[in-house]
């Protein structure tokens, strides 16, 4: 991999891992369409790409520190008194049996999932469902949203974060595996799922976001290592990371504006399109 082609990926991981279009389904399809020298098989090629996503999960951590001290706090607290008291505390627990589904396939069918990322064609397969999955929670949402007569009878169906069940967030960390498929966006799988377990939009993307953020954590304690063998370029790999993290930085910070309003079907069309593009290119 050359210096351009590093920076290029970190900024293309950065701009793609938060909207729900699959980073990782871009980063195994790009190089094979513009027909670039490195492999996606080569053994320090999932490690850099979990590099990259450390870069994303850092950004994560810079946009919702606060929160994210908070609900440190409170899953201590929580886990001394042996019970559950607040928002906080109650929104640490959520995560944590959220993250389970995900942390758990990760670890049991890791050499499955690692068997994928040398296949682009499959990455692009796997996009034009990520673009239906989007498309059809949408059109699940929006049966829901016609049943409430008003807007305030709609703000008070479609609940915050720290409101869902823990059986309903366990749901929403399952739909979190489908991203162990490159070409299913996490971001967008689990914002599905929020969506159809009644979270408001903007809610589901925080929700998604913040469940992101361990995932990835755990994922660099496994690969990272692996980049520190002889003769792999660690700095550029490093840069590469922070331009990964400067991206993602930009992209969350729009997107949380995106969808106090917006939707997914825009995403659900593009993954469509460009699914079916790299299946045409990748022939």
């Amino acid at each position: 991999m050359t210096a351009a082609q590093a920076l290029f990926m970190g900024l293309l991981q950065g701009a793609t891992e938060l909207f729900p279009v699959s980073s990782l389904g871009h980063a195994v399809i790009v190089p094979s369409v513009f027909h670039w020298s490195f492999k996606q098989s080569d053994p320090s090629f999932l490690p850099f790409l979990v590099l990259l996503h450390l870069g994303t999960a850092t950004a994560l951590l810079i946009l919702y520190w606060r929160q994210w001290l908070r609900i440190v706090t409170g899953f201590v607290r929580a886990a001394l008194r042996g019970r559950i008291q607040g928002e906080d505390e109650r929104l640490a627990m959520l995560l944590v049996v959220g993250t389970l589904p995900a942390g758990l396939a990760g670890l049991f069918f890791q050499s499955y999932f690692k068997a994928l990322f040398a296949n682009p064609r499959a990455a692009a397969a796997f996009l034009i469902v990520n673009g239906l999955i989007l498309l059809g929670a949408e059109v699940l949402r929006r049966r829901a949203e016609r049943r409430q007569a008003s807007r305030t009878e709609q703000e008070a169906a479609f609940r915050p974060a720290e409101a869902l069940s823990f059986k309903a967030a366990l749901l929403v960390g399952a739909c979190q595996v489908g991203a162990l498929f490159p070409g299913i966006s996490r971001s967008g799988a689990t914002m599905a799922g929020g969506l159809l377990a009644g979270l408001r939009h903007q809610e589901a993307a925080r929700f998604s976001f913040l469940l992101a953020t361990p995932v990835i954590a755990a994922a660099g304690l496994l690969e990272v290592p692996e980049l520190f063998k002889p003769g792999i370029p660690l700095g550029l790999y490093a840069a590469a990371a922070v331009l990964s993290g400067a991206a993602a930085y930009g992209s969350a910070r729009f997107l949380i504006r995106w969808f106090r309003v917006g939707r997914l079907d825009p995403y659900g069309v593009y993954c469509l399109l460009a699914g079916s593009a790299g299946l045409a290119l990748l022939r």
